[in-house]
């Protein structure tokens, strides 16, 4: 099993260089460590893929590109790219060591977010994702799994440049795109090529999902929640959650048009509306009973 495997990889090295320390994380695609990187002395996050990954001449040949180019992207809000390679227990990825935790497991744990707290960590993302944008990528794989918050409460977004090569390969790889299947556009729905306006709207999930503590749409299946998010309206997270403020309903559903054009025309603009909200939430007194606190 893959908990079997895992456990004897500690203690391994990677590809002569990367140590495997501790188990960080998984998922269907990838097991995540803290690994020590020999040569220059420092922990490091090991991204290891499963080894059939590594089978596949023409993925490790769209996997390196993708790693190279995702190496170039320098913005604090990114996770940045040091390394990759090829060993037989699977392709890998190495990457800066964030301390800090995924938005995901934060949701799990303390279920929505106050509003300020949840606008500011959006904030943050688009403010990463227009940055890339403006280099020429798209993510395509927007979640709360491939974001995490900082000890200081910054969020660095994860796995640029993998999701696409991972994207193309789950064409091959039966069972493993279901995770993200919860925040793609339709546009990815009905298998058409992320756009930047993809990005945007996954994006409006994760607010709508740190708004109200759910997401959107449940189903059983991938191609249930993909129906629904094709010939539903959009949601409406203050009909999940009461107090959700009007400006910030307005913004996710805008965020979250079906049709791109809809959508805001930037991951800037996005940020944008978000920091005027805080900064407006900011100045206005707040009701009795509902202060909260400074890190929010």
């Amino acid at each position: 099993t893959h908990a079997e495997v895992s456990l004897t990889e500690i203690g391994t090295t990677l590809g002569g260089r990367y140590r495997l320390i501790e188990l960080l994380g998984q998922g269907g695609m990838a097991t995540i460590y803290r690994a020590r990187d020999a040569q220059l002395e420092r922990d490091v996050a090991v991204k290891l893929l499963r080894p059939e990954y590594g089978r596949d001449p023409d993925f490790f040949a769209r996997f390196r590109q993708e790693a190279q180019s995702a190496a170039s992207l320098n913005h604090p809000g990114v996770v940045a790219v040091y390394d990759y390679g090829t060993d037989p227990a699977g392709p890998f990825i190495v990457m800066e060591l964030v301390d800090g935790e995924d938005l995901a497991s934060i949701v799990r744990r303390s279920g929505a977010l106050p509003p300020r707290q949840a606008a500011r960590l959006t904030s943050q993302i688009a403010r990463s994702i227009a940055a890339a944008h403006a280099s020429g990528f798209v993510h395509r794989d927007i979640k709360p799994s491939n974001v995490l918050v900082t000890s200081e409460g910054r969020a660095k977004v994860t796995d640029f440049g993998i999701a696409r090569a991972l994207a193309e390969a789950a064409l091959t790889l039966p069972g493993t795109t279901l995770g993200s299947v919860h925040y793609f556009s339709p546009e990815q729905a009905r298998g058409e090529t992320a756009t930047t306006a993809s990005d945007i709207y996954s994006l409006g999930i994760v607010l709508y999902e740190l708004l109200t503590g759910r997401r959107p749409w449940e189903g059983d299946s991938a191609a249930a929640i993909a129906t629904a998010r094709l010939t539903g309206p959009v949601p409406s997270p203050s009909a999940t959650r009461a107090g959700i403020p009007p400006v910030l309903e307005a913004i996710t559903r805008k965020a979250m048009a079906t049709n791109p054009d809809d959508r805001f025309p930037s991951a800037d603009a996005l940020a944008g509306a978000l920091d005027r909200f805080v900064a407006d939430y900011a100045a206005a007194p707040a009701a009795p009973g509902t202060e909260v606190s400074p890190r929010a």
